[in-house]
C-alpha cells in the first residue's frame, strides 16, 4: 500500500467520485475464486475484513496490470501500487476495484487479497477474483445536438438552459400514414420511414471478448407510470419490433458476445399535463442466471423530457391563414384574401360543405408547435367546443408532420372556444424572462364564485407546458368572454419589439365629444349597412350608453394593470384603440356597438381590421384615422375589411372568422432558464 494518504481535496474528490459511480459488492471466499462479468465504469466493493480468516491482521492485495485498486479505510482512501504492500487489517476495511479498459479473453483480470497473521512471509489464506471487463452503455442524445453520444456522464437525468442536458421525445401526433384515421401515437406500429423520424434514437452498446460465459441477459423497462407515455421499437433484421409501452412493461434479449450495437427509436405518447411532469424513464438491467432464477448485476437509465407544446405570438411570421367560406361572407373572403395576398404564406379555406356553416374557425383551433432537436412540426389544439367545425382540425389539418391534440370537458361554455386564448410576444418581469411569452387566458372576475371559465382540463394543459407560464385576465364581462374582443399584440420596431393594443370606450368618447365640438354631431354610423344608422350626438346623449361604457373601461382597466405587472409593461407600450360596447338586457354582458378594430389578423406588418363604418367626415372616417395614426408609424399596414354583417352582426370580428399557423421561435425551448 502507498505510504501516503491523498490530501484533504483530493480524499474529497475521490468521496464524491465513489458516491458518483455505479458501485457493486462483490463477496469472496477464501481458497475458492470467484469469476463474474464487470461492466466499465461501476466500482466493485469488497468487504476485506468479513471473509479473512482468524487471527488475520495484514493482508496484501495484487492485482492485474491495468487494474486499479483503492482502499477505503475510515474514510481515507489510499490507492494501491502495483508494489505490494502489506496493510493493517481493520473492520469496516473495503477494496474498491475498477478497469477502464474491456477484456480481450475471459477473465483475464485478476485481483487476489492475501492475509498474514504478522509481518512475515508466510500467508494464512488468500481470496481471487478473476473477471471479464466489457462495456455496455443505454445511450441518447443527452447533449441536445441531434446525435447519440456515447455514455454522456449526464443523460439519466435532465435540466434546463443552454449549458443543460437531458434528451428529449416529440408527441407522435402527426399522421404519417396516408390510409389511417388516426394520429400515429394511437398504436403500437411504426407506419413509415417519415414515421421513425418523428421518434427520438436510442442506441444500446455492448462490447466485450468474443467468448463469454453464457446465463447473462438484457432487460430494457419502464415504470408503470410511464408505461402509457412512452413506446419503445427495436429495429431488428430490418423490421421494428414493438418491445416496450402500453401492455408491455419490460423486454428481455439474451447479451451476445463481442461488439454490438441495438438500435431503438422512442415515441412519445403523451404531452405534459397536470399528472404527468413530462419527465420518463427508460431503464436497462444486466441479468445474470442464478440457480434460483436471475438477479441484476448492473443497470443503466436515461431519461427524456417531452416536447411542451408552444403556442406562437403575432410577432412571429405567419405559414398558413385559414378562414371559412359560408353563405354571405363572399365580400368578406374577397377583402381577406387581398390582404393574404400581400404576405407570403398559405391561405387554406375551409368551405360550407366542411364547416358546416360554423364561420368562428379562431374558436374551434389554436396552432401551436413541438420541436426536438431532431424534428419540428406544427401541433394544432382542438378545442372541446366541438360545434360544427369540430371534425375540421382532425379530417383537414392533421397529417404529415401536422400534429393534433385535444382536451375534451363534459361542461363546456363559450370561455372554452379559443378566441379566448392568446400568448404575449417574449418579456422580461422583474428580471425574469419568459423568452417565448405568456399565455392569456380570459376567466370570470377572482372574487366570483359562480362566473364563467376556461375548462379545467384546457388550462391543466396549458400550465403543464411550463415554457410560456399562462396569465389570467378577467374576460367574463363580456357575452362572447374572449379575450381577443379587447386585447392583441401587435408587431413593433422599437421598445419591447411589440406593443398591447387595447380597446378604449374612453378614447371613442373622446374622440366623437371632440368631433361634436367641431360641428360634425349629425355625422352618422353604419351609413349603407343593413342596420339603423345613428349620429353622433344621438350616441353621445344615451346616458345609458355612456354609462355601459364607464363599467366596460373599468374592466378593461383592470386587465390593463395585470397585464401591465405580469408582462412588464409600461403604458408607453400600450395602444388604446376607440371602440364601444353595449351591454344586452338578459345577461348583463358587453358587445362590440360598432366593428371591434382591436379584433384584428396581424400578418407581419399586415394587418386586417375590422371597418368600422364609423361618421364620414371629409369623406373619411375618423375611426380608421385614429388607429391609422397610432399604428402606421410603427410601420404597420392598416387594411380594413367590411365584416359588419358575415361577422359584426352575429358577435365576431376578422380575429374570430380566422386563424393564423405561425413559423416557431428560433429560441430552442430547452434553452430556456427555468
Amino acid at each position: 500500500m502507498a505510504d501516503t494518504e491523498y490530501s484533504g481535496v483530493q480524499l474529497h474528490r475521490e468521496l464524491q467520485t465513489i458516491a458518483m459511480s455505479k458501485q457493486r459488492t462483490v463477496r469472496l471466499e477464501c481458497g475458492k475464486p470467484t469469476q463474474m462479468n464487470y461492466v466499465l465504469g461501476t466500482e466493485l466493493s469488497i468487504d476485506v475484513y468479513k471473509p479473512s480468516p482468524p487471527k488475520s491482521q495484514l493482508f496484501e492485495i495484487r492485482f492485474s496490470p491495468g487494474v486499479k485498486c483503492s482502499i477505503l479505510d475510515q474514510q481515507h482512501v489510499t490507492p494501491v501500487t502495483e508494489h505490494a504492500v502489506k496493510s493493517v487489517l481493520r473492520k469496516g476495511t473495503i477494496l474498491l476495484v475498477r478497469q477502464d479498459k474491456t477484456s480481450k479473453n475471459v477473465n483475464d483480470n485478476k485481483v487476489t487479497v492475501t492475509f498474514y497473521e504478522d509481518k512475515s512471509n508466510n500467508p494464512i489464506d488468500e481470496m481471487t477474483l478473476q473477471f471479464t471487463a466489457v462495456d455496455i452503455s443505454l445511450d441518447v442524445d443527452a447533449d441536445r445536438d441531434g446525435q447519440v453520444e456515447e455514455n454522456h456522464p449526464n443523460k439519466a437525468s435532465w435540466s434546463w438552459g443552454p449549458n443543460g442536458h437531458g434528451a428529449i421525445l416529440l408527441v407522435n401526433c402527426d399522421k404519417d400514414e396516408a390510409f389511417s384515421s388516426k394520429p400515429d401515437n394511437t398504436d403500437n406500429l411504426v407506419n413509415s420511414l417519415s414515421d421513425l423520424k418523428d421518434m427520438s434514437h436510442m442506441i444500446l452498446r455492448t462490447e466485450g471478448p468474443q467468448i463469454l460465459q453464457s446465463g447473462y441477459k438484457f432487460q430494457l423497462y419502464v415504470s408503470v407510470s410511464d408505461r402509457y407515455k412512452v413506446q419503445v421499437f427495436l429495429r431488428e433484421r430490418g423490421r421494428l419490433l414493438h418491445v416496450l409501452g402500453n401492455q408491455k412493461l419490460s423486454f428481455v434479449t439474451n447479451y451476445t458476445f463481442g461488439k454490438k450495437k441495438y438500435d431503438f427509436f422512442i415515441e412519445g405518447l403523451r404531452f405534459p399535463d397536470k399528472d404527468f411532469d413530462g419527465l420518463v424513464t427508460i431503464n436497462l438491467s444486466l441479468l445474470e442466471s442464478m440457480t434460483v432464477g436471475e438477479a441484476p448485476i448492473f443497470t443503466d437509465r436515461v431519461v427524456f423530457r417531452m416536447a411542451p407544446w408552444i403556442m406562437t405570438p403575432n410577432t412571429l411570421a405567419p405559414a398558413e391563414v385559414f378562414v371559412c367560406s359560408v353563405a354571405g361572407n363572399e365580400k368578406f373572403l374577397k377583402e381577406f384574401k387581398a390582404v393574404v395576398a400581400k404576405v407570403n404564406c398559405k391561405l387554406t379555406i375551409c368551405p360550407e360543405y366542411m364547416n358546416r356553416r360554423d364561420r368562428w374557425i379562431q374558436d374551434e383551433i389554436e396552432f401551436g408547435y413541438i420541436e426536438a432537436p431532431h424534428k419540428y412540426f406544427p401541433v394544432v389544439l382542438d378545442s372541446p367546443r366541438n360545434r360544427e367545425l369540430k371534425d375540421f382540425p382532425y379530417q383537414n389539418i392533421l397529417g404529415p408532420d401536422f400534429g393534433h391534440v385535444t382536451r375534451t370537458s363534459d361542461v363546456v361554455n363559450s370561455l372554452d372556444s379559443f378566441g379566448n386564448l392568446e400568448v404575449s410576444p417574449p418579456v422580461r418581469v422583474n428580471g425574469k424572462e419568459y423568452p417565448m411569452g405568456r399565455i392569456i387566458i380570459g376567466s370570470a372576475f377572482p372574487t366570483t364564485s359562480d362566473g364563467r371559465n376556461m375548462a379545467k382540463v384546457i388550462r391543466d394543459f396549458l400550465y403543464a407546458q411550463q415554457v410560456q407560464s399562462p396569465v389570467e385576465l378577467f374576460s367574463d364581462w363580456l357575452l362572447v368572454g374572449h379575450v381577443d374582443e379587447f386585447m392583441t399584440f401587435i408587431p413593433a420596431p422599437d421598445r419591447k419589439g411589440f406593443r398591447l393594443v387595447l380597446c378604449s370606450p374612453d378614447a371613442c368618447c373622446k374622440l366623437f365629444k371632440k368631433l361634436e365640438q367641431e360641428g360634425h354631431g349629425e355625422a352618422q354610423m353604419f351609413e349603407g349597412q343593413n342596420t339603423q344608422s345613428i349620429k353622433i350626438n344621438k350616441i353621445l346623449g344615451n346616458q345609458k350608453l355612456l354609462e355601459d361604457n364607464v363599467y366596460v373601461q373599468q374592466c378593461v382597466d383592470w386587465n390593463r394593470d395585470v397585464l401591465k405587472k405580469e408582462l412588464g409593461l409600461d403604458e408607453e407600450d400600450i395602444i388604446d384603440i376607440p371602440v364601444l360596447f353595449t351591454l344586452d338586457q338578459k345577461h348583463g354582458k358587453a358587445m362590440s356597438f360598432f366593428p371591434d378594430m382591436v379584433n384584428m389578423i396581424v400578418l407581419g406588418k399586415y394587418l386586417g381590421i375590422p371597418k368600422p363604418f364609423g361618421p364620414l367626415i371629409n369623406g373619411k372616417c375618423p375611426l380608421e384615422l385614429e388607429v391609422r395614426a397610432a399604428l402606421e408609424p410603427l410601420g404597420l399596414d392598416c387594411n380594413f375589411i367590411d365584416d359588419f354583417a358575415a361577422y359584426h352582426l352575429l358577435t365576431g370580428e376578422v380575429h374570430c372568422g380566422s386563424n393564423v399557423c405561425r413559423k416557431p421561435f428560433s429560441l430552442k425551448w430547452w434553452n430556456m432558464d427555468m
